[in-house]
């Protein structure tokens, strides 16, 4: 390969930072807290001396111990996507062009979360400050100093410190019975999605497995890709690592039997290849990929005999080198490019194109079933109806081999009303007690076949806000864990890669699971008492109330994946439209001002109003549960929990704040530009004003809860959403803008200084 075979999409022009004396000012600040001095010189061919320079007019101390960059590649990537072509960035990160290729395309699919789109940039190459730059690079650094404090690009308590606390068996090793439901499964809080049997136990360590043990907790999952762990018939380069793969498979297997788990795989076969490929083997080529790559891959299709023995032979392959396996579950519509009915449009496959959806998805479950029976394993095939068309279940589900479990996201289609807008939940929601309509229809379908049923729900947190390890909406976990019971649900998958932190939600759901059927209020109050003694009434009663006005959160599939959810105070402010709501812009890389794209089916007065609304009753169960401990003497590791709880409360309040802020700031900036009266230019630009000072705070106050709470803006896949440092420049951008933008902004219109 050669760099110009990567995605680049609409290859747009990329954004630029005026906070910023220039570029490469803004490369050191935000690379300063994970990668060495070094490398940074290296990339910018400049010594570290010099780079060690700009960063001290920055106000940037000395590097602390960084994280191993494989911990935080997706972190990297994403803070650089705008600042650096593809070369330097595969230079930031020691990558070479195929590992660049396999993370963008295949193994954490970071082309799709980072936009579909790559910005044009020329190469970026040290040159030394300027008196002019040295002098605007020692105020950004005393206006973050003077904010935050000295030291603003450090954490109290390290990067991935959490992973360190987990990995320790926990005070309470012994699991709680199976109960009602099982098998249950989640994934590893800080499992890497790319190439997980890389890392050894790293991922996977003991005593991670024993807290989700303690917690009720039956399994984990994982993603590899099936030529990562059996032959790949076609290009034996894909299967080069297998034995390594297999041994850490074999590994994590057995030391998570011996705590009573099992390890489950997700397979979405087979996975799509470049034209490339399809050049040497045409006739394996099924529909073309003009979505995310723009074309640049395809499906290998299922319905070429070849194709389907290597499903079967490659799944028979992988499980009786791993007899142990628990189970495989199943996607087999939409996610990635696999059969050729996986985006619903096989109309280009000359051989699908004839077939019914319901056959053929039916069929590539029926081989890898026939895979796991052909090496006598005991592997159960989960499969999940994720991404089908409603009217292809009861053709799908009546083809399902007779002893498959079928899975369901619980609440996806649920009916709601958020701010007067009618609407339907798609799934990733901890905002409604299921099971929805599509579930239950589905589960009514699987019975019938005589099949046993799962449920797909979020224990800890969802795609609504992932930079918290848990939301604290425990009181609608349980009460979906107890309408699950009665619906007769009889496993469930308890997270996506999201909503792996051992949380007092997967110990609520095991809790309503155990004999005698205990209520959800029963369960709040045991899973309480356990962690935080005298405060737990307390702490219940401010489950309840964050369950009770989290139900107003302005949900939509489209909002969750282009929003600012996940950046929240981290996201900067734009004093003129940056264009990307039209190009393409995502809530895992750049939401940036697309506010058309974050709303979508909500006026965004509306979609302001929910977050704030949200906002305010977190803000009030904060206040209710502060003033109800304030007098309580709590043991060490008590006091500790409970001053975790209260920051994920407040963490997760000052996202929502921020992201009403942000819609209202976008909808002032654009009235400001229409504006042709000055009493009404004034009026605008003081809600601006407003608006900047408080986002000022907002980020102030994540700030010093993230330095604490190394928990805080993390997830599994995404990696860091933000660190400290971007919190300090979303303060600096927010004084550019007050001191640069507004001034001028008053002189445009006519308007007097204040």
């Amino acid at each position: 390969m050669d760099v110009s075979q990567l995605p680049m999409g609409a290859a747009p022009e990329p954004v630029t930072y005026p906070h910023f004396p220039g570029r490469q000012y803004a490369f050191i600040w935000r690379n300063w807290p994970l990668v060495p001095a070094a490398r940074l010189a290296e990339v910018l061919g400049a010594r570290r001396e010099q780079v060690a320079e700009i960063a001290g007019l920055m106000g940037l101390g000395e590097q602390p111990p960084l994280p191993h960059l494989r911990r935080g590649y997706v972190t990297i990537v994403r803070r650089n996507w705008h600042l650096l072509p593809y070369a330097q960035l595969m230079a930031l990160l020691g990558w070479t062009i195929e590992e660049m290729d396999y993370a963008l395309r295949e193994g954490d699919g970071l082309f799709w979360w980072m936009g579909c789109y790559k910005p044009r940039l020329e190469p970026l190459h040290y040159h030394p400050p300027t008196e002019d730059e040295r002098a605007r690079a020692a105020a950004l650094g005393k206006i973050a100093r003077e904010a935050l404090g000295t030291g603003f690009e450090r954490w109290e308590e390290p990067p991935f410190a959490f992973m360190e606390r987990l990995a320790q068996a926990p005070d309470r090793p012994a699991p709680p019975s199976p109960g009602t439901f099982s098998p249950t499964y989640c994934y590893s809080y800080f499992g890497s999605f790319r190439n997980p049997l890389a890392d050894g136990d790293e991922s996977y360590p003991q005593g991670y497995l024993a807290q989700l043990a303690a917690r009720g907790v039956q399994g984990i999952w994982l993603h590899e890709p099936l030529y990562h762990l059996a032959p790949f018939p076609w290009d034996e380069a894909l299967s080069a690592r297998r034995d390594e793969y297999l041994r850490n498979l074999q590994a994590l297997v057995a030391r998570a039997k011996r705590l009573g788990m099992g390890v489950y795989l997700y397979l979405n076969e087979p996975r799509p290849m470049p034209l490339t490929f399809f050049e040497k083997y045409p006739g394996l080529k099924g529909v073309t990929d003009e979505a995310a790559l723009h074309g640049q891959q395809a499906t290998v299709c299922t319905s070429v005999p070849q194709v389907q023995r290597y499903l079967r032979e490659g799944v028979a392959s992988l499980c009786a080198a791993v007899p142990d396996l628990a189970g495989i579950f199943t996607i087999t519509a939409s996610e990635s490019y696999t059969n050729c009915w996986s985006h619903h449009d096989a109309r280009e496959c000359p051989r699908c194109a004839g077939r019914p959806p319901e056959e053929v998805i039916a069929e590539v479950n029926g081989l890898l079933h026939q895979g796991i029976r052909e090496a006598g394993s005991e592997c159960r095939l989960i499969v999940w109806d994720w991404g089908w068309r409603d009217e292809w279940a009861p053709g799908i589900i009546s083809r399902l081999p007779d002893d498959a479990w079928f899975m369901s996201v619980s609440e996806w289609s649920m009916p709601i009303n958020r701010g007067g807008v009618e609407s339907a939940i798609g799934e990733y929601s901890l905002s409604v007690v299921g099971p929805g309509p599509r579930a239950t229809r589905h589960w009514q379908l699987a019975r019938e076949r005589g099949l046993r049923i799962m449920a797909k729900v979020q224990a800890g947190t969802t795609w609504e806000l992932a930079a918290v390890p848990y939301l604290p909406v425990v009181a609608t976990v349980a009460r979906h864990a107890a309408a699950l019971r009665q619906a007769g649900v009889d496993g469930l998958m308890l997270s996506w890669t999201l909503g792996g932190y051992p949380s007092p939600g997967m110990e609520v759901i095991a809790a309503v699971g155990q004999p005698g059927a205990p209520s959800p209020e029963q369960a709040l109050h045991t899973v309480a008492a356990r962690h935080f003694g005298a405060a737990a009434p307390a702490v219940v009663e401010a489950w309840l109330a964050c369950s009770e006005t989290f139900a107003e959160y302005p949900f939509s599939c489209g909002s969750l994946y282009q929003s600012p959810a996940q950046m929240g105070p981290a996201n900067l402010l734009w004093g003129e439209d940056t264009g990307y709501g039209k190009i393409g812009i995502s809530a895992f890389g750049h939401p940036l001002d697309g506010l058309e794209a974050w709303c979508t089916i909500y006026p965004p007065e509306v979609f302001a109003g929910q977050y704030a609304r949200v906002a305010e009753g977190f803000d009030r169960a904060l206040a209710a549960l502060r003033e109800r401990v304030v007098r309580l003497r709590l043991e060490p590791p008590q006091a500790r929990a409970l001053e975790q709880e209260m920051g994920i409360i407040e963490a997760s309040a000052l996202h929502f704040h921020s992201i009403a802020n942000q819609v209202r700031f976008v909808l002032a900036r654009r009235a400001l530009d229409a504006a042709t009266a000055p009493d009404a230019a004034a009026r605008l630009i003081a809600r601006l004003e407003a608006i900047l000072q408080d986002e000022i705070l907002l980020a102030g106050r994540l700030h010093a809860l993230q330095r604490r709470d190394s928990r805080l803006g993390y997830e599994a896949a995404c990696q860091y959403f933000y660190l400290p440092v971007d919190l300090a420049e979303k303060v600096v951008g927010c004084h550019d803008l007050l001191e640069r933008w507004l001034p001028a902004q008053r002189r445009r219109h006519g308007v007097s200084e204040p």
